[in-house]
């Protein structure tokens, strides 16, 4: 299982500094979309320019035009791009399109589906790489929020999947139990008084 950063921050600055934190003990490092809409598509291009040897995630969160939004942060340095699960079976179609002709790879974004493991597995018929099952922070804050919500659906999909809404030390074992192909932390590195030492506990954390 491979562990991915979330860098759900604001600025470019922000977004160095973290994944020079981190980048020793992560396979893939995220951009979240907060990020991209701020700094623009030449933020993926700072960051893989500053980890090449590192896989570079753009959240892009597509919901239209799927094959043109996916060329443009490709072409830029991406190594995957979300689209949204809940997107026109087109838009995903043409965003796998642009992955394969760049021979990168589409993530669809489980987030706001309401039955996600059976979008998940109709979505890889449609050529994803992998789906993220994803609480988003606004569900995350809900009353009575739980990460094995998404890891049970995951699990259920049958298809290749990752897992982030709150993957922390506490939870991360269970993550990979489940069969997930990568483990998205955001918050409990992000947030964490030392960023580094939290992103090792995680690798660590995780069996070979």
């Amino acid at each position: 299982m491979k562990l991915q950063v979330a860098m759900d921050v604001a600025t470019l600055e922000e977004a160095l500094t973290l994944s020079r934190q981190v980048a020793d003990h992560v396979d893939i490092i995220e951009l979240g979309t907060p990020l991209i809409k701020h700094e623009g598509i030449a933020a993926v291009s700072a960051i893989k320019a500053a980890h090449p040897e590192k896989e570079v995630f753009a959240d892009m969160k597509t919901a239209d035009a799927g094959e043109l939004e996916a060329g443009i942060a490709f072409v830029a340095g991406a190594d995957y791009v979300t689209v949204m699960g809940a997107a026109d079976d087109d838009t995903i179609r043409g965003a796998v399109k642009s992955a394969q002709e760049h021979g990168k790879q589409i993530v669809a974004d489980m987030i706001t589906v309401k039955d996600r493991a059976a979008r998940a597995r109709a979505v890889t018929e449609l050529g994803v790489a992998f789906c993220e099952i994803h609480a988003g922070l606004d569900e995350q804050a809900q009353e009575g929020y739980s990460i094995q919500t998404v890891i049970d659906d995951g699990k259920a999909s049958g298809v290749p999947f990752s897992i982030a809404g709150g993957v922390d030390i506490d939870s991360i074992r269970d993550v990979q139990a489940a069969g997930a192909t990568v483990a998205v932390a955001g918050g409990s590195i992000r947030n964490a008084d030392d960023p580094a030492a939290a992103a090792k506990e995680l690798r660590g954390a995780i069996t070979s």
